[in-house]
């Protein structure tokens, strides 16, 4: 979700890149499964006379999306749900249960935190304001204070360290078990504060100390990357031969797991993968064709005038007429192993 929106202090992350991808056209019927502040959704439907179905786990932006719903209706559809939950939302909202029938010409995904969410020190996404430290997208289960509050310093490293990609990982969380004995963790103040303490100021320039920190711990309450690999394996079930997929991540965690996702479906395996071992004559059909083999990134002129551009990449994907897969392995897709296990 961090691009999507028609305001100019939110701007669609490779939104001509996205719509190259999508090919929208008359009569077709798309997904948005993260319509943040409808940046995408706003574009499919004024460039073709098409439907969109778009999904946001943020009741925030579906309450925002309310003055878009009503200009493009009917053709509009905007729901409150997790992408990982389209495949049955989809086939609900257009009254297909048959759960073997493809739907949709296209999806598109925008992975992560929304700039209207970080932009919110209510939200307690960011430390570029005190706010609590919540950091939920749809606001149930424990929020990022339950978190620091209750976890061993082993899964607080754990998830630090491969959430947040972090190198001081076990010296943050060790510092964040020793300041909870004092007080409880509440602000996103405190944590920033604290993480800059244990690691140093100035480890990496224009970096700020907490942000690999503040990244896992997001990552980890709203389970963000199974809820990719959930959502990936819907859309190959829903999208129609010749559908599309595309798919805007902003970090290496998120792009690891299209790429391999794709890397899996596309593979010809007589020629052997190397995500796949061999298994003889029984591997299944390509169900994809990868259109850019490298990821699609921002040019210098976007970055310029949106610094979150920065780091998006963007993959995208042809459906072929082949069976859907069976579910993948959660390690072949390079989602982490301690994901679910006991935090204690």
């Amino acid at each position: 979700m961090n691009g999507s929106s028609e305001s100019p202090a939110h701007i669609p992350v490779l939104l001509d890149e996205v719509l190259q991808a999508l090919q929208p056209a008359a009569g077709e019927l798309y997904i948005d499964g993260t319509f943040g502040a409808g940046g995408y959704t706003r574009a499919l439907l004024a460039a073709a006379d098409c439907r969109v179905l778009a999904l946001d786990r943020d009741p925030t932006a579906i309450n925002a999306g309310a003055a878009l719903v009503a200009r493009f209706a009917p053709r509009l559809t905007l729901l409150e749900s997790p992408f990982s939950a389209m495949e049955a939302v989809a086939r609900h909202a257009f009254g297909r249960a048959d759960n073997d029938a493809a739907l949709v010409d296209g999806i598109v995904l925008d992975i992560g935190v929304s700039s209207m969410q970080i932009d919110d020190p209510a939200r307690g996404f960011s430390f570029m304001g005190d706010g609590p430290l919540d950091m939920r997208m749809g606001g149930e289960g424990p929020s990022a204070a339950d978190l620091v509050q209750e976890a061993s310093d082993k899964y607080l490293a754990a998830i630090i360290g491969e959430l947040g990609e972090e190198r001081h990982a076990r010296r943050i969380a060790r510092a964040i078990c020793a300041a909870r004995e004092q007080a409880p963790i509440t602000s996103t103040r405190q944590l920033a504060d604290l993480v800059t303490r244990a690691v140093g100021r100035f480890r990496e320039p224009d970096k700020h100390p907490a942000t690999r920190t503040f990244q896992a711990l997001r990552i980890h309450v709203n389970d963000e990357l199974s809820e990719l690999a959930t959502a990936l394996a819907a859309a190959e079930r829903l999208l129609m031969p010749g559908g599309r997929l595309v798919v805007v991540t902003f970090h290496s965690l998120e792009d690891r797991i299209v790429k391999r996702f794709l890397a899996r479906r596309a593979a010809r395996h007589s020629q052997g993968s190397r995500h796949l071992p061999p298994t003889g004559g029984n591997d299944p059909a390509q169900s994809f064709r990868i259109v850019n083999q490298r990821p699609v990134i921002a040019s210098d002129r976007e970055t310029a005038a949106n610094p979150r551009a920065r780091s998006a990449k963007l993959r995208s994907a042809v459906r072929s007429d082949a069976d859907p897969w069976p579910p993948d392995d959660p390690a072949d897709l390079g989602l982490p192993r301690f994901e679910g296990g006991d935090r204690r």
